[in-house]
């Protein structure tokens, strides 16, 4: 994956800094991403309502993958496939919105990463996912389009862009 643009958003009167001295860099935020448990994903349904959930997945070559049942937030990705999720620590910011793909059935190789990934539930949670569950759908991809973090808000807070393309998410013209 091309490593996303780091730069500052631009929030009026929350004292985030001009400069980019100070930001995090990216892998401070794949660090994070990597290791979290619980993911709060949120998806949008077909009439506008807001949907939020905490939910477990893996982030892996630049792409985070959760899986699941046919439940509201598949239904409502199926409708309307942006998303974002938000790692559970609170001290800890990472936000990373997108588009989503349902898989089914990956490719081998692609499968095997996915489950490397969710491969820290087995210690937390004594769960190991099963590629065969996906062999009708329900694995979904965030493909990154824009991501925050920051651990000392407003000093720290971090703005990244990912290109558009087969390296990173969708263009979009008004990136805050």
């Amino acid at each position: 994956m091309t490593e996303p643009r780091a730069d500052r958003p631009h929030v009026p009167g929350y004292g985030i800094p001009t400069s980019t001295d100070g930001i995090l860099p990216w892998s401070w935020a794949v660090e994070r991403l990597e290791r979290a448990i619980v993911y709060w994903l949120a998806t949008t349904g077909a009439d506008g309502a807001p949907h939020v959930i905490p939910i477990w997945g893996a982030w892996v070559d630049g792409r985070w993958f959760v899986e699941g049942g046919p439940t509201r937030w598949q239904r409502n990705l199926r409708e309307n496939p942006q998303l974002a999720i938000h790692i559970e620590v609170g001290s800890e910011v990472v936000i990373v919105e997108g588009t989503a793909t349902e898989h089914v059935a990956p490719e081998p190789s692609v499968a095997e990463a996915i489950l490397a990934g969710y491969a820290k539930y087995k210690t937390a949670a004594d769960y190991e996912a099963d590629a065969a569950n996906w062999s009708q759908g329900g694995l979904w991809e965030l493909h990154p389009v824009k991501a925050f973090a920051w651990s000392t808000f407003p000093s720290d807070m971090t703005r990244y862009r990912f290109p558009a393309g087969p390296g990173g998410g969708t263009s979009r013209e008004a990136v805050r």
